[in-house]
């Protein structure tokens, strides 16, 4: 693996007057994800904040997908969180004295992506993680959010639609809305103090807006009494209850 980017970032934090240690490795890999946070405890004495904003990016239409670029996808992403936060669970659950979980997950994740299945699921995942996270490490003092950033980064420059040479979108996107720049502050806030307000929330980030999306809840309930649920009944029913208003859908979905 190439480390010379992770380095710069390193320099750049120790100019500024911040302390930073460079880690090169597949985050999915159990002993790498646990040597993490062991370099952080050796390093500092203490781990406050797990941040998984890394991936890849694997495009094509389900009907084309292979199976490496599926099990990459879900790999990277998915457990790329999980194992970092299990190493970090550990640590905080016998500590007690709270942590800071945060994932970058996207709308892909949220809405569905149509050439992005594998993009998509692994980012829904991180969803599921986050929440269970958020019931199971509450006690602990632990909290775990999402954030779905929007941003023109290297990875996206190799997202579909990209054509021709020239130089790439995240190039000129300095003080743009696409700068990566605006997704820091939420971030920021998230791991703070003041963040310990938040806990099992999805954010999003994009240009000089954060949103805050809400959580899936039960919209409609069609209850049967008898004890099983009559299908022919259901037909019936239908139009009436569960299929009165057409369900919001995406202009993808119509």
């Amino acid at each position: 693996m190439d480390a010379s980017r992770v380095n710069a970032v390193v320099d750049e934090i120790t100019a500024a007057g911040g302390e930073a240690v460079a880690a090169v490795g597949d985050v999915s890999e159990m002993d790498v994800a646990e040597g993490l946070v062991r370099t952080a405890l050796e390093r500092w004495g203490k781990l406050d904040i797990l941040c998984c904003a890394h991936g890849i990016l694997r495009e094509r239409m389900i009907f084309n997908m292979t199976e490496d670029e599926w099990d990459g996808s879900i790999k990277s992403h998915l457990k790329g969180c999980f194992a970092p936060t299990k190493f970090a669970a550990i640590h905080w659950r016998q500590e007690r004295q709270g942590g800071r979980i945060i994932y970058f997950t996207s709308d892909a994740g949220i809405r569905g992506s149509s050439g992005q299945p594998n993009y998509s699921a692994a980012h829904a995942g991180k969803l599921g993680l986050m929440r269970s996270n958020a019931r199971g490490l509450s006690r602990y003092g632990v909290t775990s959010n999402c954030i779905a950033p929007g941003a023109s980064t290297r990875m996206t420059d190799r997202g579909l639609g990209r054509q021709g040479e020239g130089p790439p979108p995240s190039a000129s996107a300095a003080g743009t809305a696409g700068d990566p720049k605006n997704v820091a502050p939420i971030a920021v806030w998230l791991a703070s103090d003041a963040g310990a307000a938040a806990n099992g929330q999805t954010f999003g980030a994009r240009g000089h807006v954060i949103t805050l999306y809400s959580e899936p809840e039960r919209e409609r309930l069609l209850r049967f009494d008898d004890p099983f649920i009559d299908i022919d009944e259901l037909f019936d029913l239908w139009p009436a209850t569960l299929g009165s208003e057409p369900l919001e859908r995406t202009q993808a979905w119509t």
